[in-house]
């Protein structure tokens, strides 16, 4: 089975590098320098159904993008794992790129074999279900139930599905508040983007995304819109 990952990298030698590194592996490597065509690429590819692009290695220097922006657009709009690549060491950068949601962070100079050792563990997480012997871990509210620490939802009918980590997040933040409502400002700070302002509409996205996997419907909402205050989660 292949596994399609997208590198966004401008170091030439280091693209040549990694696709050699995995060239006769199951990871087939896709190439934007400039990641301006990243989101588009990922979403396009989910968006067929076939052979979607499941993880991405996102440099944070790049000529036409800020890449800790890129990973959490990827992070927050798109299903897939993320690995923050970078030549800064700093615990700042490294929380940094962590707090906009990646699954990663890895520094430059690349190890090859530690790349790919880390991109193996995120493809599992991503692809793992929760097993029988740790199901009494699940947080259980209403007519739904989430594991804390593999990201899995399991629905009112039963299906299982891996929320990305700022899905997950956000769902906390309300199961953490359930009864009241949470402002948009505080879901915000959740997921690691604390100067959140009226325009940006990253937490209205990820609330409609986790409607949809919770099969809201218009007679019973999960996830209720308290007008003028924000977002709350409802038992009834």
């Amino acid at each position: 089975m292949s596994i399609n990952v997208l590198l966004v990298e401008d170091d030439e030698l280091l693209v040549k590098r990694i696709e050699n590194h995995f060239t006769g592996t199951e990871f087939t490597i896709h190439v934007d320098t400039t990641g301006s065509n990243a989101l588009p690429m990922v979403q396009a590819s989910q968006a067929t159904g076939q052979q979607p692009i499941q993880l991405a290695i996102v440099d944070i220097v790049l000529p036409e993008q800020d890449g800790l922006m890129l990973a959490r657009e990827l992070t927050t709009l798109t299903e897939i794992g993320v690995i923050v690549l970078s030549s800064r060491d700093s615990q700042s950068d490294r929380i940094a790129g962590l707090a906009q949601g990646a699954d990663d962070y890895i520094c430059k100079p690349v190890d090859l074999l530690e790349l790919e050792l880390r991109m193996r563990a995120v493809y599992k997480r991503l692809n793992g279900s929760a097993s029988q012997e740790d199901s009494t871990e699940y947080i259980e509210y209403a007519d739904f139930k989430l594991h804390p620490d593999n990201r899995t939802l399991v629905t009112a009918a039963g299906e299982e599905m891996r929320l990305t980590e700022a899905e997950h997040k956000v769902l906390i933040c309300l199961i953490a508040n359930a009864g009241k409502a949470t402002s948009r400002e505080k879901v915000s700070e959740e997921i690691g983007q604390p100067d959140w302002s009226p325009t940006d509409r990253t937490v209205d996205v990820l609330i409609g995304r986790l409607r949809k996997k919770l099969g809201d419907e218009k007679e019973q909402k999960r996830i209720v819109t308290v007008r003028g205050k924000g977002y709350m989660l409802s038992s009834s």
